[in-house]
């Protein structure tokens, strides 16, 4: 079983080619493989105090120098991911009795019990002809002596941090029912200078802090960046004007523009769950309230008809619901309403 995704990485779209290694026939498409509900290992995060599950990680085999030393990295990157979730204990490769080399395409188990491993993460990675890099890898129970899951990826050697979150993505999921949270990014306010006179600029990187970049300069003050959906967009208060205004930065293209032609102040903003909206706050003549903003037609349509002071909009996860601040009862309050502004 094959299929094809589209990801993102270091802000340019790429292809990654995934398939399934399930099945009887050894091939470039597919690999041998037990069958993966069969396998018994599994981690119950329902309850606090969990005793971390000894994983052994391996060094991803090459039999190509050129992939080598990408290899070692991929397993070094989906071991660190694993530990900083608080779920895993990754054992010290010094410990390892079995060598990558020889651990295809079954390993020894009883080598890995020995050295009280409960799971085991292998690898293989290669370079084509073509100059894309295949990087393969399996999860296996070890006391259960069966293979629980394993995919091939097929990406361009520059993405081989990509595709390493992405393996640890699925080794987490499956040990644990959860999604994993490896392949995100996180976006945020960088902060610096003397305490009068502080530089702010937006800022971005990987959930493990690598590919730090720097979006905006520090000739004006930036707040409350937050995702698109598709977090391919980035919506965030801008100073660049003299006053607060709502902006779209576009991750892909690097471009930014205002959101809209608004008079009088615009901040707070935060993006609909199906990424077609804005909902914001608008400031005009001291009166603050709530307004939604279509992205692709720009149009703006009012929420709140109050004299108070109507601010911090967000949506519910289905988009039916708005939750926002007001201090119209003369204290700040958390009140809700639908998304249309009605039932506030």
């Amino acid at each position: 079983m094959s299929s094809k995704i589209i990801i993102n990485n270091n802000y340019n779209s790429l292809t990654i080619t995934r398939r399934t290694m399930l099945g009887a026939a050894a091939s470039a498409a597919t690999l041998i493989a037990t069958n993966p509900a069969l396998a018994m290992l599994e981690i119950d995060i329902t309850r606090g105090n969990i005793e971390p599950l000894p994983i052994a990680v391996t060094s991803f085999f090459s039999e190509d120098s050129s992939a080598t030393e990408k290899g070692i990295e991929i397993s070094n990157v989906v071991a660190a991911d694993l530990e900083r979730s608080g779920l895993f204990r990754p054992l010290n490769s010094s410990a390892f009795i079995q060598r990558p080399s020889e651990m295809h395409p079954r390993p020894r188990f009883v080598d890995w019990r020995t050295i009280n491993a409960q799971a085991l993460v292998t690898g293989k990675a290669s370079v084509g002809t073509d100059g894309l890099m295949r990087i393969e890898f399996r999860l296996w129970d070890v006391f259960a002596e069966q293979q629980m899951t394993g995919l091939i990826f097929t990406s361009t050697p520059e993405s081989w941090r990509r595709v390493a979150h992405l393996i640890a993505d699925q080794i987490y999921e499956r040990l644990t029912g959860e999604k994993g949270y490896f392949d995100t990014r996180i976006v945020y306010v960088s902060e610096r200078g003397k305490p009068t006179n502080r530089k702010k600029r937006l800022a971005i990187m990987d959930q493990d802090g690598s590919n730090h970049t720097f979006l905006t300069d520090e000739s004006y003050t930036v707040l409350t960046p937050r995702f698109s959906p598709n977090t391919q967009e980035i919506t965030y208060l801008s100073y660049e004007d003299g006053q607060p205004v709502v902006y779209i930065y576009n991750i892909d293209t690097g471009q930014r523009e205002a959101l809209g032609d608004i008079t009088g102040m615009s901040y707070a903003p935060r993006f609909h769950p199906d990424g077609k909206k804005v909902i914001m706050t608008i400031s005009d003549s001291g009166i603050s309230d709530i307004w939604t903003m279509d992205l692709q037609t720009r149009s703006r349509k009012q929420l709140t008809f109050t004299s108070s002071i109507d601010t911090s909009p967000s949506y519910s996860p289905d988009g039916d619901k708005i939750v926002f601040n007001s201090d119209r009862s003369t204290q700040g309050h958390i009140y809700v309403m639908d998304s249309n502004g009605r039932n506030q």
